[in-house]
């Protein structure tokens, strides 16, 4: 019988989206194998949706300080209190559509790439009201007391400590896979500088800076670019705008009074191939996109974490010895043209990014699921 896995998303920023697409491109060729991709917020009332989703990213962009004092209040806060439960209560109540969703669907199992399905679920779980297993795929390289809940099949952690961080919040061993963050099929394999570089008109010889503005491309992308190319080292530079026309505007404006040094691009579904023309990435440090640097081994520059979970992400890179940290522009062209400068010790950053990161975890992540589903259908009697 065909095996049917649904993905479960909240477009609240693009990282959970990102993981779950990541795993739904890594589907298996066997015919056997249904594997389906949702948000969740397509089954929640409209103000609900707004909370999630619209508030969360007015909230980090606009008041990122109240934004780290809600992730770190809501880590320590009791699961008894009145808010928590009140919380709870309300997400139950929008659980409702995505319950009749289940009904028609009947996936063997279910994958959640945020907390909240996971804790929707949980709650149909423990009242038998949902009968398939039901996985969790944290993708922060950080554990919030949230993605926590009873009556999961299992976890996938980012790195050990991810995993240590789940024993200690109760989650059995036996349950914990360390698989590392879903990465889209692309950056599985190793691809060749030259041809990249060729084939976006770059220099495969030069030193090459990526520079992402987001999915949105928000931010003064602009300016800070501006800023870089007044450098005196000599290098190239891409720029991502994502869906931002506006800023891509701008930059290829830009990129006519700085010919054959910058190269502004929009979004892009081959981000693998620009990385592969990269030694140093500029980036927020977002649990999919540094994900997808230590998969293809360029050290980083992070910018601009979010208090909480991309501030613990920046710590994690940090130690590792792959990324360096940003403040402000000044720093930022600073640490670049430090690397820049020294390219034994970003030589080594890449050569630990390439270590730390897990091209296959999409496919891991898939292939124990799909094994357990197997286990779990021999032993019905």
């Amino acid at each position: 019988m065909r095996k049917k896995i649904l993905l479960l998303s909240v477009s609240a920023g693009s990282g959970h989206r990102r993981a779950a697409e990541a795993l739904l491109a890594c589907t298996p060729a066997d015919e056997q194998v249904e594997i389906r991709h949702l948000d969740v917020m397509d089954f929640v009332t409209a103000g609900f949706r707004k909370i999630y989703t619209d508030f969360y990213i007015r909230l980090v962009s606009r008041a990122p300080l109240l934004w780290g004092y809600l992730y770190h209040a809501t880590n320590s806060a009791q699961a008894n209190s009145i808010l928590e439960k009140l919380r709870r209560g309300v997400e139950r109540l929008n659980a409702r559509p995505l319950k009749k969703m289940l009904t028609s669907f009947q996936p063997d199992a279910i994958i959640c790439t945020h907390f909240l399905p996971a804790e929707m679920l949980s709650h149909l779980l423990q009242k038998s009201e949902l009968n398939c297993p039901v996985w969790v795929q944290v993708t922060d390289f950080d554990l919030h007391r949230m993605w926590v809940h009873d009556n999961m099949a299992g976890y996938f952690a980012a790195n050990v400590e991810v995993a240590e961080r789940m024993r200690q919040n109760g989650i059995p061993a036996q349950k914990i896979h360390v698989t590392g963050i879903p990465v889209m099929p692309g950056f599985m394999q190793r691809h060749d500088r030259r041809s990249c570089a060729t084939e976006y008109g770059l220099d495969p010889h030069k030193p090459t800076v990526l520079l992402m503005g987001g999915g949105a491309g928000v931010g003064d992308l602009d300016k800070l670019t501006a800023h870089l190319l007044r450098l005196e080292t000599p290098f190239q530079l891409i720029t991502l705008a994502g869906n931002n026309t506006q800023m891509l505007h701008k930059m290829q404006a830009l990129a006519q009074k700085h010919p054959g040094k910058l190269l502004p691009l929009g979004y892009s579904n081959q981000v693998e191939r620009l990385m592969a023309c990269a030694d140093l990435v500029i980036t927020k440090p977002g649990g999919l996109t540094t994900s997808e640097c230590l998969a293809s081994g360029v050290a980083m520059i992070v910018t601009s974490p979010i208090p909480g979970q991309e501030e613990r992400n920046a710590d994690f890179l940090l130690e590792q010895g792959v990324a360096l940290k940003a403040y402000d522009q000044i720093s930022l062209a600073y640490r670049l043209n430090l690397l820049l400068s020294q390219p034994e010790k970003l030589y080594e950053m890449r050569r630990k990014a390439l270590t730390l990161g897990k091209p296959h975890a999409a496919a891991d992540v898939l292939t124990r699921v799909l094994k357990e589903d197997a286990i779990l259908t021999e032993d019905k009697p």
